[in-house]
């Protein structure tokens, strides 16, 4: 079983997705200022803590693309072994699809990253792909394992998960290997496209859950009155 978000949640993300990648694109000026602010503000720190510097550039790459990858394809092979269809279809789904858009986007964006990093990529950086896939590998778990949980099994694992996705975006600043507005954008990006492709897997009709319902997560206290 899967959970999922209300539809609300992915739509709002896309559609902020989307509002970010055009005033990236056009070169908004209060965002690139903010942008400018931000990383120099980071370059000072790291400039005085080159330890903490080297110890982030190790830590930062448990979301890199390779683990990403790796974590993914096992995760669907156990699933499918054990005849959970429809479970494996997700984990495959947002294993593929996640460095597929984030790398698409890197091909078509011209964004530039923070000139005279703490680490050294030549790609564009919008958005950021070790932020994109820490926070769908963080979502994905939480969906899969919520319906499995009590109550604080529940909050513990969304901490958890917020706390990674939280942290590896911090280390793509603190590297000054993004802006901080690629970080947001690959926030938002998982946030739209882990909880959509969880509604269909759990679509009527999606291979492995013929009538099926998959739980979902529960509405903010009082939604839904009048």
């Amino acid at each position: 079983m899967i959970a999922r978000l209300p539809l609300v949640v992915p739509v709002f993300a896309l559609a902020a997705f989307l509002v970010l990648l055009a005033l990236t694109l056009a070169g908004w000026a209060p965002l690139d200022r903010f942008d400018a602010a931000a990383s120099d503000t980071f370059r000072g720190y790291g400039d005085a803590s080159p330890g903490v510097v080297g110890v982030l550039r190790i830590a930062t790459d448990v979301a890199a693309t390779v683990p990403f990858l790796v974590a993914g394809l096992a995760g669907t092979v156990a699933l499918a072994v054990r005849g959970r269809r429809r479970v494996a279809g997700f984990c495959a789904t947002v294993t593929v699809l996640v460095p597929v858009l984030w790398g698409l986007m890197h091909w078509l964006v011209h964004h530039p990253r923070p000139e005279d990093g703490f680490v050294v990529i030549t790609s564009n950086g919008f958005p950021s792909g070790h932020t994109s896939n820490a926070a769908a590998a963080a979502l994905a778990a939480v969906l899969l394992l919520w319906p499995r949980l009590g109550r604080r099994g529940r909050a513990l694992t969304v901490g958890l998960a917020v706390a990674f996705a939280v942290f590896v975006g911090l280390t793509r600043m603190a590297l000054l290997a993004h802006w901080p507005t690629d970080v947001l954008g690959g926030w938002l990006l998982a946030l739209a496209v882990v909880p959509l492709a969880a509604w269909v897997a759990g679509a009527p009709g999606a291979p492995g859950a013929p009538g099926s319902h998959p739980a979902r997560l529960p509405r903010p206290p009082g939604a839904g009155r009048r």
